[in-house]
C-alpha cells in the first residue's frame, strides 16, 4: 500500500517536471525601422553605410546574402 502511494507520488512529480511553461511575449521593441540603425561605431555598422539611408541598407543585405549566406555560391 504504501510502496504503491510512494510510487504514484513520484510518477506525478516527474510528469509534473514535463508541463509546458507559460509562454509570453518578450524580446526587443523597437519603433524604428532596421535601417535607421543604432549610434554605435563598427563593428556594429558596415563601412560604406550611412544610417538612414534606405537603399544603401538593401544593397548591403543583397551583397551579403549573396557573398555571405549562400552556400551554393561557396562550393568550387
Amino acid at each position: 500500500m504504501i510502496r504503491g502511494a510512494l510510487l504514484i507520488a513520484l510518477g506525478t512529480l516527474a510528469l509534473a517536471g514535463c508541463a509546458e511553461r507559460e509562454q509570453t511575449e518578450t524580446g526587443i521593441k523597437s519603433d524604428q525601422q532596421a535601417f535607421q540603425g543604432t549610434n554605435r561605431q563598427p563593428p556594429y555598422m558596415a563601412p560604406g553605410w550611412k544610417p538612414g539611408d534606405r537603399a544603401a541598407w538593401e544593397s548591403h543585405l543583397k551583397v551579403r546574402t549573396v557573398q555571405g549566406q549562400n552556400d551554393y555560391a561557396k562550393v568550387p
